[in-house]
């Protein structure tokens, strides 16, 4: 994380859903609209486009989880707070609120921190991107997807949806999943690979919290290195990529944490990461 930032101070409490951080560095942004399964409002989208551009400012967070209460991990934009909203605007104001909503997706890929989806309940929409823009992904049972984007009359590439689902599920799958729009339970996200882990739903809480943990106890340095660099390659040849990936790893070999390996193998202990 970068010590050089802004002079704005970190916002404390954001007013569109919860945000937390408990001391081993895991933040977790809670959606906390059941009554309509976690829509979004056009005040929440804001505070996730600006609560991903401070983060990569802090230095007390490691891991980043996203999920939902009630039956919804978020069901996208708000039927009646956006999409009637939307009808009565202009072209530019139109434009604005769409580079908005792929200001979230960009951030949330830009971050040099592992952000785990933890699906509580249907993604759709909106949010169905949005577990798309994490890095993993862990569903409970009853979770599903719905890139529904074209059954409210607009275009199934949304969000970035049709540049990150291909890379995830192939071309053809995310053909058929953008232009049909159709559910998927958990079961199928996890064989076609929209799923790293799928739990029963009493069990997601803590499947969560230990893999969380696990990333948050790791060497951060490196688990950020890995995840832009996964992040970048994606539109680089093999010459670049391996130009990259050797820069990078010259870089970490001098870093405290490879350090701290040799000298944890040496001594027949665990290593004790500190990110640096």
């Amino acid at each position: 994380m970068s010590p050089w930032r802004s002079s704005a101070a970190f916002t404390d409490e954001w007013e569109h859903f919860d945000f937390a951080i408990d001391d081993r560095g895991v933040a977790t942004i809670t959606f906390t609209r059941p009554e309509v399964l976690n829509a979004l409002t056009f005040d929440s989208y804001a505070d996730l486009r600006d609560l991903f551009a401070e983060l990569p400012h802090r230095d007390d967070v490691k891991v980043v989880v996203i999920t939902g209460t009630g039956r919804g991990f978020c069901s996208g934009g708000d039927v009646h707070a956006i999409i009637g909203a939307l009808l009565d605007m202009d072209t530019r104001a139109l434009l604005d609120f769409t580079r908005m909503t792929g200001q979230v997706v960009q951030r949330m890929r830009e971050l040099p921190v592992p952000i785990i989806a933890s699906l509580n309940g249907i993604a759709a929409g909106a949010g169905s991107v949005i577990a798309l823009a994490a890095d993993l992904r862990v569903l409970a049972r009853s979770a599903s997807y719905s890139f529904l984007f074209t059954k409210v009359g607009l275009a199934g590439a949304d969000m970035g949806s049709a540049y990150l689902l291909p890379r995830l599920v192939g071309l053809g799958r995310a053909t058929e999943l953008l232009l049909l729009g159709d559910k998927v339970d958990a079961d199928t996200a996890e064989r076609i690979g929209l799923a790293n882990r799928v739990v029963e739903d009493e069990r997601l809480a803590d499947a969560t919290n230990e893999l969380a943990g696990r990333l948050a106890a790791g060497p951060t340095f490196a688990l950020g290195a890995t995840k832009l660099l996964l992040t970048r390659e994606l539109d680089m040849d093999l010459g670049g990529s391996l130009e990259l990936e050797a820069m990078t790893q010259a870089l970490l070999m001098t870093a405290d944490d490879h350090k701290e390996f040799y000298a944890a193998f040496r001594d027949g202990r665990n290593p004790v990461w500190t990110g640096r």
